[in-house]
């Protein structure tokens, strides 16, 4: 969710370009911008990156390699529509409250599909690790009973709508509309059109109807391990989201970040690597 935009860009894995894949969605057709991590480690679990609210394939910049390389796993990592390189929003397109909801159950099942690395018995486990919103969507993913992942990795998620995390939201609007916006300028530089991403995000989060949003009730439907973890220095939530979790998920293991933001990978990226190796060689079970 955080409008922060870092210095400068880079492509999550080491040499790969991005490529694209077209998926229907909604009486329509989208590209999607991926990108895939050490492909030749066939045999190896799948890790896929679920990004922010305002984040890309390059916003990641090399976190998804060097947990990848750590881990010896492959790693697949997108840019939802209306962010990156995808397929721009409609200007007269407004996000409803259940956008979450769209890309966790139709957009990254359909996307899965096209890649052929939907999990299937036999082939080897498909794990999600998401980023705030990206977090909500992996969460919801998982809670369908058809998801038959090897687990959930989420920094900063969101189960619920926060004063503190509007607050900070309509401060990044009024960045936004800055003159010469600084925020506009670094955002732009990641995304093919910088309004589909942000007013998409930032419209919907501020909207009357989103201030019920609560996925709380589908977490308890959860039974692969989680690891849900926060930075104490959040400015867009607070330890009752990933607390949330816990108390619905008992499988759920938590992660409190001190100094760190919004943004644990980038933050604190080597204890985040630790943190992740220790939790997918023991993981909790339900």
């Amino acid at each position: 969710m955080s409008p922060s935009a870092p210095p400068h860009a880079a492509t999550a894995g080491a040499s790969a370009r991005p490529e694209r894949v077209r998926l229907r969605w909604r009486e329509r057709t989208v590209e999607i911008e991926l990108q895939w991590l050490h492909t030749e480690a066939t045999q190896a679990p799948l890790l896929v990156f679920l990004h922010e609210g305002l984040g890309s394939v390059a916003m990641w910049k090399d976190f998804p390699q060097r947990l990848c390389q750590a881990l010896g796993w492959r790693g697949l990592v997108y840019s939802r529509p209306g962010y990156g390189q995808s397929t721009p929003r409609p200007a007269d397109e407004h996000w409803a409250p259940d956008f979450l909801h769209q890309q966790a159950h139709e957009v990254l099942p359909a996307l899965l599909q096209a890649l052929d690395v939907a999990p299937t018995e036999g082939r080897p486990p498909v794990w999600l690790l998401g980023h705030s919103d990206g977090g909500s969507i992996a969460l919801l993913h998982a809670s369908r009973a058809d998801a038959a992942l090897g687990g959930v990795i989420v920094l900063a998620p969101h189960i619920l709508v926060e004063p503190l995390s509007l607050a900070s939201i309509e401060e990044a609007r009024q960045a936004y509309l800055a003159p010469n916006s600084p925020l506009r300028a670094g955002l732009a530089r990641y995304h093919a059109d910088v309004d589909s991403a942000f007013w998409g995000w930032n419209r919907i989060w501020l909207a009357p109807e989103f201030e019920s949003w609560n996925i709380e009730h589908e977490l308890a439907t959860l039974t692969c391990p989680v690891l849900a973890i926060q930075g104490l220095d959040d400015p867009y939530g607070t330890l009752a989201q990933i607390r949330g979790i816990a108390q619905r998920a008992p499988q759920t293991r938590l992660l409190e970040l001190p100094h760190c933001g919004h943004s644990p990978h980038r933050d604190q990226p080597q204890a985040l690597i630790d943190a992740i190796q220790a939790f997918v060689n023991n993981p909790p079970r339900a």
